[in-house]
């Protein structure tokens, strides 16, 4: 059909997470080796147009603060041609620590999440 996997946005998005972390100097590896890790619990995305094989698209990613121990990344799905978004959505993570328990939000991560902060 030419048109792209509906799933595939959801992997575009984490593809966005984590180069915006990565811009930060945190990658997720380094921070599963600090012992933090960011199990995703709630996913959203609106579907507005279809990309198609070949387009060239750009994710617009932003992260926010929703509680001490839970963060929220926002995203879109822009074709770099016209500009039209074809998706937005989000994904909301917990903090866990090495033992899978709730923990606060490392500081590097909370200065990501900073207004402005965008990949």
């Amino acid at each position: 059909m030419g048109i792209v996997y509906y799933a595939n946005y959801l992997v575009w998005f984490e593809v966005g997470r984590t180069d915006l972390l990565r811009q930060a100097g945190w990658t997720y590896r380094a921070m599963e080796e600090d012992g933090y890790s960011l199990p995703v619990i709630e996913s959203h995305c609106e579907y507005r147009e279809p990309a198609r094989y070949d387009d060239e698209i750009e994710i617009r990613t932003h992260g926010s603060l929703a509680s001490p121990v839970r963060l929220k990344f926002s995203y879109e799905v822009v074709r770099t041609a016209d500009g039209a978004c074809l998706a937005a959505g989000h994904t909301v993570h917990a903090t866990l620590d090495r033992n899978r328990k709730p923990c606060r939000l490392p500081e590097r991560v909370r200065t990501v999440l900073q207004p402005g902060a965008q990949a």
